[in-house]
């Protein structure tokens, strides 16, 4: 009995441990369940959200670019394409294959998606193709079950109403490259592109904005089901230039098929009412994608339709250049203008014998009449007395020899040269001589057609340092006035008359390309900047026109003007690469720019009396002058 008695004791002992710690076992394990049901549910219930819930970036609208008067240059328009998530694709070349079937894919591109595929990591989208038509877009769709990986999508694309005539200006966007990349998530984004040239590349990040989030449902596949909330983000800054655009169209369409550039600005104010370089070339091209033939005939054209001339081509400014000379010389107290020199075509100089680009000479001349008639020999002389360091102080007090700042890149500075320049540059001393060739504006003299058209502009406002602007200002930010370049507004005065007999009386060079109307009348300089030297043996029997020479070796034609003389207000300068003569060629252009002008500006004061003007904003020889 007692060992039966002491068996169930220690059989009971055993089976209240037993359930002890069952008991235990399940209050664990239900205090975990309540813990993970009750006190972390709302942590896996987001787990499991995140799990079927993407969040997915949103490119921002990116901001228009607009002219003076709000037309429009850049814009957006709606855009069907189709990208691909590789990692959701089985096989990324059967799927391109399939595509294949339902719109057309070349060779090209789909090695340029399986490029950016090894790439790029494999959940973030790459762009197949985009602007595609409603047809493909629907077929497209209507397929996407046999299409795993690739998401038909609406977006928006780059678009140029204006084309051509704003193209160096407003530039063009393009898609990003590996050297873009600053760490901006939104710059991975499958076909974002972005500013490559013009204000699309210096305003860039103001035009940009910042990217917004969709949160979209998907399914096991990654397919998207529906979309739960989407935040747009900030739409990119309008940005508004001080352009016309019906003024550069018009002087677009005045180029022609020149090699050329063209600036034209308020003389006051500083704004840039129209900036040309021709030949251009289409920005939507790039904004779809430029072929190898397109892309070949764009940097084979000698012609160089992808520079902008206006702010990045340098050229010898020929005669206009005498104006600097003139103002150093009467500034300086070297002559005086009643200062005579007599041309009989040409001079001896040392063992050199320079000429004038009139064979026979002017006779006696004075500053005014030198002006007028371009007399490469008076302007020899005066540079001899003045000196080349004080023609250089001159002409960087107008501008000249430096960039303008206006904000556009590819802009170059030009040369003015010193002593010292020379010196440092070449290793060599400067030569009298070489003084000789600067003061026609030829030799180591470099300049744009932009510092032309701002050289102008502070010798008819009276020697005012206006800076041009091609940005227009916020409309309650005041603008100061420009400083004074402390030039003596008699010498200015007697420049300005020396420019006025150009144009408007009879021996003027360039007395054809005048503006009859007296309201309208202009004031100018000829340039004929040469290319290559004239040889002895070519003077002693003759030379050659330009049209009988090649076009890399004919003359660079430029003038540089402002009207109205009796009350000036604009100022313009046109410099036609290889175009032949200054007052033949380049003149009659700078009269009908600022003919327009000045009829555009009186058109719409006399629709709009309280609109008020056009510029108001809601070589070693001698040239031919």
């Amino acid at each position: 009995m007692k060992r039966e008695s002491l068996h169930q004791k220690t059989f009971t002992r055993r089976a209240i441990m037993l359930g002890g710690l069952q008991v235990g076992l399940m209050s664990v394990l239900a205090g975990r369940l309540y813990y993970l049901q009750v006190v972390q549910s709302d942590r896996y219930s987001l787990q499991s959200d995140e799990n079927r819930i993407n969040m997915r970036l949103l490119a921002p609208r990116r901001g228009r670019i607009l002219d003076r008067f709000g037309v429009e240059l850049a814009g957006n328009q709606q855009n069907f394409r189709v990208v691909l998530i590789a990692e959701q694709a089985e096989d990324v070349e059967e799927t391109l294959a399939a595509l294949e079937r339902i719109i057309p894919l070349t060779a090209y591109e789909k090695s340029k998606v399986l490029r950016e595929v090894a790439r790029r990591r494999s959940f973030v989208p790459v762009t197949v193709a985009e602007n595609l038509s409603w047809d493909e877009f629907a077929r497209i769709n209507v397929n996407s079950p046999d299409l795993p990986g690739l998401q038909p999508e609406i977006g928006e694309s780059r678009f140029y109403p204006m084309g051509e005539p704003f193209s160096h200006v407003v530039g063009y966007i393009s898609a990003v490259a590996v050297g873009d990349l600053t760490g901006d998530p939104v710059l991975e984004l499958p076909g974002y592109k972005i500013g490559k040239n013009g204000i699309e590349k210096s305003r860039e990040e103001s035009l940009r904005g910042t990217a917004g989030v969709s949160r979209v449902e998907v399914n096991a596949f990654g397919r998207v089901i529906r979309e739960l909330a989407r935040n747009e983000g900030d739409p990119g800054e309008d940005i508004q230039l001080t352009l016309d655009a019906e003024l550069q169209r018009f002087v677009w369409r005045r180029l022609g098929e020149e090699s050329a550039s063209a600036a034209l600005i308020d003389i006051h104010s500083g704004d840039v009412l129209s900036l040309v370089s021709s030949p251009g070339f289409d920005p939507q091209a790039f904004t779809v994608g430029l072929t190898g033939a397109e892309w070949r005939s764009l940097t084979q054209d000698r012609r160089n339709p992808l520079l902008n001339k206006a702010i990045g081509g340098q050229y010898p400014p020929g005669s206009t250049f005498k104006l600097v000379v003139a103002l150093a010389a009467l500034e300086t107290g070297v002559i005086s203008p009643d200062h005579k020199v007599t041309c009989t075509g040409k001079i001896e100089f040392g063992n050199r014998t320079f000429h004038c680009w009139k064979r026979i000479g002017h006779g006696r001349l004075d500053l005014l009449s030198a002006i007028q008639q371009s007399c490469d020999i008076y302007f020899y002389d005066i540079a001899l007395k003045v000196g080349v360091d004080r023609i250089a102080a001159m002409a960087e007090r107008l501008g000249l020899g430096a960039t303008t700042g206006i904000g556009l890149l590819g802009e170059k500075p030009g040369l003015i040269p010193t002593k010292a320049w020379k010196q440092a540059s070449i290793g060599e001393a400067w030569r009298k001589s070489e003084t000789m060739i600067a003061g026609i504006g030829q030799g180591f003299v470099l300049t744009t057609a932009l510092q032309l058209a701002v050289m102008t502009a502070r010798i008819a406002n009276g020697g005012s340092a206006v800076q041009p602007q091609i940005v227009a200002p916020v409309a309650d930010q005041e603008r100061a006035p420009a400083p004074s370049l402390g030039i003596s507004r008699a010498a200015i005065n007697i420049v300005l008359e020396g420019m006025n007999r150009v144009s408007n009386s009879p021996r003027g060079t360039g007395f054809r390309a005048r503006i009859e109307d007296a309201d309208f009348a202009l004031a100018g300089k000829s340039g004929t900047s040469q290319v290559r030297r004239i040889s002895k043996a070519e003077r002693e029997t003759r030379v050659l026109r330009n049209d009988e020479r090649a076009w890399v070796e004919r003359d660079h034609a430029l003038f540089v003007a402002y009207a109205p003389v009796k009350k000036p207000r604009y100022a313009a300068a046109v410099i036609v690469e290889h175009g032949g003569s200054g007052s033949g060629v380049a003149a009659p252009i700078v009269r009908d720019i600022l003919f327009e002008v000045q009829r555009l500006a009186a058109d719409r004061a006399a629709r709009n009396p309280l609109a008020g003007t056009v510029t108001e904003n809601s070589a070693s020889e001698g040239s031919d002058g």
